[in-house]
C-alpha cells in the first residue's frame, strides 16, 4: 500500500470488471462490451504517443484511466471518437466499427460520435447561445427534433445537473461548473451509449469541480458507461469498476481501483501515486 493513500469504498453496487466476467454471474446475465480497442496506435512524426493499446469496456461500467502528464491518456479518448485518427488499430463502439487506415463516411463517423458522447477540458459552449440553446442545438441538427421537443428534452437534462436556472442565461454569465455541468447535458442530449470525459475537472477550482465529479457519480449510479481520464484519485477510486495506469503510451498497470491504489504492482504506478499525493 503506499504510505498515506487512503481507503476507498465504492458508492455503488460492483458489476463485472471492464473486460471480465464475473465468476458470481450467469452467462445471461453478463454486461455486453460497449467499447473495445485493439492494438490503436496513434504516433506524431516519429513520437509514438499510443503504442498498441487495447481495452474492453463493458456496459454500465466505468474505466477511469489516470497516468502523468504526456503518457497518452488524452490521444488515446479521442481515438475512440475518432477525434484522432489512430494510425493503426480496430475501433468498436456500441454496433460500430472502424479499422485505421479504412475510408470512414461522414454518416458513419458521424454515428460513432452520437455513440460517443464527450466532455471536454474545456466547456466549448457556443457563447452567442443560451444554455437552453446549446443543450438543443444537437438535436435538432442530429436528432431531427422540432425546436420544442428538443427544449423539453433539454429542460429534463438541465435539471438533472442541476441548472433549471440557467436555462436563458449565456454561458458568460454562469461559472465554469455551470457551464462544465451544461456540456455534459448537451452531450447526454444525443442519447450517447458512452460518455467520454478528458479531465472534465482540469479547468476548475475544487469546489466548482466537486459539482461536475457529483454530476458524474450520479451518471453513473444510473448504469452510464463512461470512460474518464482524470487526475481526480478519489473519485476514480469510488467510482470506477476498474482503473487503467498508463505511461510512455501504453496501459502499465489496470485492475480493481482498490487493489491498483493500496497495493500497486509496478514501480511507475507507485511512482506516480506518490507524487500525486505529495501535492
Amino acid at each position: 500500500m503506499i504510505p498515506g493513500r487512503p481507503r476507498f469504498g465504492h458508492e455503488r453496487s460492483r458489476r463485472a470488471g471492464v473486460g471480465s466476467d464475473s465468476a458470481e454471474t450467469s452467462p445471461s446475465a453478463r454486461a455486453q462490451p460497449i467499447v473495445r480497442l485493439t492494438d490503436i496506435t496513434k504516433q506524431y512524426g516519429g513520437h509514438v504517443v499510443v503504442d498498441a493499446v487495447g481495452l474492453q469496456v463493458d456496459q454500465g461500467n466505468v474505466l477511469a484511466i489516470i497516468g502523468p502528464s504526456g503518457a497518452g491518456k488524452s490521444t488515446l479518448l479521442r481515438c475512440v471518437n475518432l477525434l484522432e485518427r489512430p494510425d493503426s488499430g480496430r475501433i468498436e463502439v456500441d454496433d460500430h466499427v472502424v479499422n485505421a487506415g479504412e475510408p470512414t463516411s461522414g454518416r458513419r463517423l458521424a454515428a460513432l460520435r452520437r455513440s460517443a458522447g464527450m466532455v471536454f477540458q474545456s466547456f466549448n459552449l457556443f457563447p452567442h447561445l443560451t444554455v437552453l440553446e446549446n443543450v438543443s442545438f444537437a438535436q435538432r441538427r442530429v436528432l431531427e427534433r422540432s425546436g420544442q421537443e428538443a427544449d423539453e428534452r433539454s429542460r429534463e437534462l438541465l435539471a438533472s445537473v442541476g441548472l433549471s436556472d440557467k436555462a436563458d442565461a449565456y454561458p458568460q454569465r454562469c461559472s465554469g461548473g455551470q457551464q462544465q455541468r451544461a456540456a455534459i447535458a448537451r452531450a447526454l442530449a444525443l442519447e450517447p451509449a458512452v460518455m467520454l470525459f478528458d479531465e472534465p475537472t482540469s479547468a476548475l477550482d475544487p469546489e466548482l469541480g466537486l459539482e461536475v465529479l457529483a454530476v458524474m457519480r450520479q451518471l453513473a449510479n444510473d448504469g452510464m458507461t463512461m470512460i474518464v481520464v482524470t487526475h481526480e484519485m478519489s473519485f476514480a477510486g469510488s467510482v470506477a469498476d476498474e482503473v487503467a495506469v498508463m505511461a510512455d503510451g501504453k496501459f502499465i498497470e489496470q485492475g480493481d481501483p482498490k487493489r491498483v491504489f493500496e497495493n500497486p504492482s509496478h514501480p511507475r504506478t507507485r511512482q506516480f501515486l506518490r507524487a500525486i499525493l505529495e501535492r
